[in-house]
């Protein structure tokens, strides 16, 4: 069975759904198993920070804005599972490419299984280019169960 589950959470009712079927795998697989949640955000140039709009009250750094919000995206998704009867759960941020980050993290993790949205928070690019499921199931050198 599998040891080491990993779901990329962005917030968005299809990674809640993956991240329900991985909490019901995890807890089918037993005491031994783990669930990483993966939330991964966009870094900003400093050009792009620049011409960006923030908060007027929290003037700051972009990146530093961005890893914050995937901080409590990243938190709710660990509470959600630990509160559903998860013992293992890790949350971690990282900034990059989502696809690529996400088999990056994988591969880091030793993950047996990528359980994965199949439409979040995208974007346009996304539509143009492909999903970030899509590219992922490419990409991983593990299972992918797209929910």
């Amino acid at each position: 069975m599998f040891k080491s589950i990993l779901v990329p959470f962005d917030g968005s009712a299809g990674a809640e759904k993956a991240l329900k079927m991985a909490i019901d795998l995890v807890k089918t697989a037993g005491e031994n198993a783990r669930l990483n949640i993966l939330t991964v955000y966009r870094h900003h140039s400093m050009l792009e920070a620049s011409l960006s709009m923030v908060r007027p009250n929290e003037p700051g750094n972009l990146d530093d804005i961005m890893r914050e919000h995937a901080t409590e995206v990243a938190d709710r998704a660990k509470k959600m599972a630990i509160t559903a009867g998860c013992e293992d759960v890790h949350a971690f941020v990282s900034p990059g490419g989502v696809a690529r980050t996400i088999v990056k993290s994988a591969e880091k993790h030793e993950t047996d299984l990528i359980v994965i949205g199949s439409r979040g928070m995208g974007s346009v690019e996304d539509y143009l280019l492909g999903s970030v499921s899509h590219k992922v199931t490419g990409l991983a050198k593990c299972p992918v169960l797209v929910v």
